[in-house]
């Protein structure tokens, strides 16, 4: 019975093939087949050590779990199929096929692809780097550049943050060059305290121990304290008063909660107690009058000498005469 169809070509194609195969190329057939098994066990081995070293942490979720899995899935997808692809190409030149075309397309591909998608390549990269090192994941408060915003979704391709103002803020992975956490381990913060010059700098520093040992004992707010209040002391010196500074670290992204009420603590305190604040006093003048320049006086032009009668003159000639006559 005659065979017919895609069997019937592939058995015509292996009966005419059969006499140049040799025992070399079989042994080299078995060896790329056991390899590439090998590699694919190597895979699934590491992607199951690499979710359990990533979710063995303390602070691991199942959304952690999560995207570790399908980011491990999708690594170990990728890898099949490139051994796939090697053990094909390194395959088919002992089964007599040339693979010099396809090895000519795929590195024309390639290229085409690194020109064209080199942004894309680049965002799954770093991706891919966020979900391995736990940079951060989803739920958590982070700074990229200028934005700062709770992380909404996590993807290898972008991150979706919500910033103060409520808008979605889409960022591509590849441009996270800093990126800061500020949902790990604890949050700090520093308030300062300006005295004026005549308050006594002891009676401030001791009302600020006072307010900081009362917060740290108080119930309500000792869940939220990590480590302080404490009064560092003496911050700054200047001819407006001195500042004293008080540190305080809290859970994250409680510090200014615990600031607003340690401040609000701290002008009782010292209200009570009658430590002054030192204050600034501003005095801004609207529509100042203009400087107007004295009018510089003009001195007066001596007035001219009066002629000087020929009087005497006339008199003694006078006389002279009236005497010559008498005579």
């Amino acid at each position: 019975m005659e065979q017919t169809g895609s069997f019937g070509d592939i058995s015509q194609w292996i009966s005419a093939h059969w006499d140049a195969w040799r025992l070399p190329n079989l042994v080299h057939l078995a060896w790329i087949l056991l390899l590439a098994f090998a590699l694919a066990r190597l895979l699934r081995t590491l992607e199951t050590r690499v979710v359990a070293r990533a979710t063995a942490e303390g602070r691991a979720t199942s959304l952690r779990r999560q995207q570790v899995q399908t980011l491990a899935a999708l690594l170990r997808s990728t890898g099949t199929a490139l051994i796939v692809a090697f053990a094909v190409l390194t395959a088919l030149p002992e089964l007599g096929v040339s693979v010099a075309p396809l090895t000519v397309a795929a590195g024309l591909g390639s290229v085409a692809v690194g020109f064209g998608a080199q942004n894309l390549v680049r965002d799954w990269i770093n991706g891919v780097l966020i979900v391995l090192e736990d940079q951060f994941v989803v739920g958590e408060t982070v700074q990229i550049g200028d934005t700062i915003g709770r992380v909404e979704e996590l993807t290898l391709r972008g991150t979706v943050v919500r910033d103060a103002q409520g808008a979605r803020v889409h960022i591509p992975n590849g441009e996270i060059r800093k990126l800061a956490n500020l949902s790990r381990d604890y949050s700090q913060i520093f308030l300062d305290v300006q005295i004026p010059p005549a308050e006594a700098g002891e009676r401030a520093v001791a009302a600020l121990d006072r307010v900081a040992a009362e917060m740290r004992g108080d119930a309500a707010w000792s869940p939220a304290l990590v480590d302080g209040p404490r009064v560092l002391g003496i911050e700054v010196l200047a001819p407006a008063g001195a500042t004293v500074r008080v540190q305080v670290r809290t859970v994250p992204l409680r510090q200014h909660e615990v600031a607003r009420e340690l401040r609000r603590r701290i002008v009782a305190r010292f209200a009570q107690e009658g430590v002054d604040f030192s204050s600034e006093q501003r005095v801004v003048l609207l529509n100042p009058p203009r400087r107007t320049e004295p009018t510089k006086a003009v001195p007066a032009e001596p007035a001219p000498a009066a002629a000087a009668a020929p009087a005497p003159a006339d008199e003694e000639t006078g006389s002279a005469a009236a005497g010559a006559g008498s005579n």
